[in-house]
């Protein structure tokens, strides 16, 4: 009776550990992904700052509605999930805390400092204040990138010596990305 005891709770625990990891990786992508796009709408406002009336205000107030759609039905409930059930598996399923683990927490911690810094530029644009330039915040959406790439490598290969290659494959992606960014700014500008 006790060994099927113990087959049940070792069951039990493992299906929560993967509901868990399932919940937690449903609301990275989300996450992920809309703050991939609040700040292309970030870029899109900004550059409505070049058009005449009343296109401006048409696209200003269509960008500022779909800002705030995606900021508070989406990315925000994300991220906090991802706090959630990201946290939740090492304190309430007992992972242990190892290298890899700290490192991916404290790159976590980043993405969150990013999210609030982005929570900044939507406040202000919800304002009707324009502080950047669409073409720094095309290299601002690009930020998440890395912050993507760092966590996804960790996670998956739960090694620190890995993930410093994979940055520096990163950082070179980064440098094309960059250097696209610029040569698509110079042909915006020609046309």
């Amino acid at each position: 009776m006790v060994r099927t005891s113990n087959l049940v709770l070792q069951i039990s625990y493992l299906l929560m550990l993967l509901y868990f990891k399932a919940l937690h990786l449903i609301f990275v992508i989300t996450w992920f992904a809309g703050l991939f796009y609040i700040v292309r709408l970030f870029v899109y406002y900004a550059e409505t700052e070049k058009k005449n009336e009343p296109a401006q205000s048409i696209l200003q107030q269509q960008y500022l509605l779909m800002q705030r759609r995606l900021w508070y039905g989406i990315t925000t409930p994300s991220a906090v999930m991802v706090g959630i059930f990201g946290f939740g598996m090492p304190f309430y399923l007992g992972y242990p805390l190892t290298q890899w683990l700290l490192v991916k927490l404290i790159l976590v911690g980043l993405l969150y400092a990013y999210h609030f810094s982005c929570q900044i530029i939507f406040n202000q644009q919800q304002k009707g204040i324009v502080r950047y330039s669409s073409y720094t915040l095309r290299i601002w959406n690009e930020v998440a990138t890395l912050f993507l790439v760092g966590i996804v490598f960790l996670a998956t290969l739960k090694n620190v010596l890995d993930l410093l290659w994979g940055l520096l494959g990163l950082l070179i992606l980064m440098i094309v990305l960059f250097t696209a960014i610029k040569i698509y700014k110079q042909i915006r500008e020609k046309s």
